[in-house]
C-alpha cells in the first residue's frame, strides 16, 4: 500500500470520609495554581492507579477505568450511588476519599501494592477535583496553543521577553534567585556552543567584544546560523530519532553505508528545508512523481533499522523486525509516542491498540527486502551514487575521497516496493508466523 497517502484511583466505596482536613498545610509552590491534568495528573494516575483500573482489561478491578473521563465520572457499578470523581466536589469523590484514607481496608492504592502517593501527591489529586477534575487529551495529540506568559506581580526578576516571565515566574515560585546577566565574553561562548557545538574562534570573540552595536547579539546569531556548524549541530538529534549509524548492528555489527542520507539531512537542516517537505521526502520519497536522486536518497530514513548477517536466522522473522522498526520510528519522531507495546498487545496506557499498530505496520510492508543479508553485501534496494551525480544533483554530498573516477560508485540503502500490495496481519503476540485478523494501512485511531 502506498505511504504517500499516509503521508497526504478513583474506587469503589461503601463508608464515608471526611475530606477537609487534608486542607493548605499541604499546599507548596508546586501544588499552587491550576492544576494540569496531563503535566500535574496523569503521571499519577498512569503510575499508582493505571495497574487496576486502567486500560488492560485483564487486571481491571471494579470494571472501573481512571483513563477515560467518561468512567472516571460514571456512577460505581457495585455502588451506583457513589462516583468516583464528582467534578468540584473533593468530598463527595471516592478517589479523593479513598487516597486521603488511612484505614488499609478501604485506602487507594492497596498498602500491599507498594504504590503509596506522597502527601503531594493526595493534595493535586484533591485540588484537581476541587478545580473540576478536567480530563485532557494526551499532549501528543493536542495542537499547539500559544501560552499567554505569566504576570509578574515582583520587581525582583529582569524580564527583558516573554520567555524571562516564564524563567522568572519559576524561579520564584522555587524561591531562587535570578543569576546576572552574561558578560558578553561568557555570552558568545555560550551561544557558540549552542548553535554549532563549537566553542567561538579568537577571531569571533574578538569581533563580537569590539562590536558596540546594538544588534551586536542578533548579528552573531544570524553569522553562527549561517554557518554549516549549524546543521551539522543541530541534526544531531534528528539523527538519534531516526536510529542513525554507521553499522548493522547486531552480532556482526558490520559497517554500512548510510553517510550519504546524514549529508542530505545536513543540507536540510542549514537549508532551512520546509518541515512538511521535510518529512514527506523521508517517509516517501520514493513514491513521489518523477522522484530526483535526492528525494530517493531522502527516503533512506526508513532504512536506518538494524539488519542481520548471522547466518541460520530465519528470513522472514527478520523482515518483519525490520518493518516493525519503521512503525516504531514513525510512532517516536512524528506521533511522539512509543509504540512498541501495541505490537503484542493494546497498549496500557497510550489510545493504541494492536490492531491500530499493525495497520501502521502496513504502510512498511511492502519493501522488497530480505531478512538475511549475506555479509559485505548492500541490502536490497539500494540507489547507485556516481561521480556524475556528485558533480550535479547530489554535490552536496561528501563524497570525493570515495568516488574519484566515472567507475567508482557509492550504494546507498533507499526504498522502494515490490508491485502489487503484501498482505498484513495482526500478528498474535508480536510473533512473525502468528497471522491474526488481516489489516490494511492506516492511521492509529482512524
Amino acid at each position: 500500500m502506498k505511504r504517500m497517502s499516509f503521508v497526504i484511583a478513583g474506587f469503589v466505596a461503601a463508608t464515608v470520609l471526611v475530606v477537609s482536613c487534608f486542607d493548605k498545610k499541604n499546599e507548596t509552590a508546586e501544588t499552587a495554581g491550576l492544576i494540569d491534568f496531563n503535566f500535574d495528573i496523569k503521571p499519577i494516575l498512569s503510575d499508582r492507579c493505571f495497574k487496576c483500573h486502567g486500560p488492560d482489561p485483564n487486571n481491571r478491578k471494579a470494571d472501573l477505568r481512571l483513563d477515560i473521563e467518561a468512567s472516571a465520572y460514571a456512577a460505581l457499578k457495585n455502588n451506583p450511588g457513589a462516583h468516583s470523581i464528582v467534578p468540584g466536589k473533593p468530598d463527595q469523590s471516592e478517589l479523593v476519599k479513598r487516597v486521603l484514607s488511612t484505614d488499609p481496608q478501604y485506602m487507594m492504592p492497596p498498602p500491599e501494592s507498594n504504590l503509596s502517593l506522597n502527601d503531594d501527591e493526595k493534595y493535586l489529586l484533591k485540588r484537581w477535583v476541587e478545580q473540576g477534575g478536567k480530563y485532557k487529551k494526551h499532549w501528543a495529540f493536542l495542537l499547539p496553543q500559544k501560552i499567554k506568559p505569566p504576570v509578574i506581580e515582583s520587581d525582583e526578576g529582569v524580564i527583558i521577553n516573554e520567555i524571562d516571565q516564564f524563567i522568572v515566574d519559576r524561579i520564584l515560585r522555587k524561591g531562587l534567585t535570578q543569576s546576572k546577566e552574561a558578560d558578553k565574553e561568557r555570552l558568545v561562548r555560550r551561544v557558540s556552543f549552542d548553535l554549532t557545538g563549537l566553542p567561538p574562534s579568537q577571531e569571533m570573540t574578538e569581533k563580537f567584544l569590539k562590536d558596540g552595536r546594538p544588534n551586536a547579539y542578533e548579528i552573531l546569531v544570524d553569522s553562527l546560523l549561517a554557518s554549516p556548524a549549524y546543521g551539522e549541530r543541530w541534526t544531531n538529534y534528528w539523527l538519534d530519532v531516526a536510529r542513525y549509524g554507521d553499522t548493522h548492528g547486531y552480532q556482526d555489527d558490520l559497517p554500512r553505508v548510510m553517510w550519504p542520507w546524514r549529508d542530505w539531512v545536513i543540507k536540510a537542516f542549514n537549508e532551512n528545508m520546509p518541515y512538511d517537505k521535510f518529512v514527506t521526502w523521508q517517509l516517501a520519497g520514493d513514491l513521489l512523481p518523477d522522484a530526483t536522486k535526492e528525494q530517493l536518497l531522502a527516503s533512506a530514513f526508513n532504512r536506518n533499522h538494524k539488519i542481520s548477517q548471522e547466518g541460520g536466522i530465519v528470513d522472514e522473522e527478520y523482515r518483519v523486525e525490520y518493518v516493525a522498526d519503521r512503525a516504531n520510528t514513525f510512532g517516536k519522531a512524528f506521533m511522539s509516542i512509543s509504540m512498541e507495546c501495541s505490537r503484542c498487545h493494546d497498549h496500557k496506557y497510550d489510545p493504541i491498540t494492536q490492531k491500530d499498530y499493525f495497520s501502521l505496520y502496513a504502510f512498511f510492508n511492502n519493501l522488497k527486502e530480505t531478512g538475511f543479508v549475506l555479509n559485505l553485501r548492500t541490502p536490497e534496494p539500494f540507489m547507485a551514487i556516481s561521480k556524475r551525480d556528485l558533480d550535479g544533483e547530489l554535490k552536496f554530498l561528501n563524497a570525493k575521497r570515495v568516488i574519484k573516477t566515472d567507475k567508482d560508485t557509492i550504494l546507498q540503502m533507499v526504498m522502494k516496493e515490490v508491485p502489487g500490495i503484501r498482505k498484513s496481519y495482526v500478528l498474535n503476540r508480536g510473533a512473525y508466523d502468528a497471522h491474526g485478523e488481516e489489516v490494511t494501512p492506516n492511521v492509529p485511531g482512524s
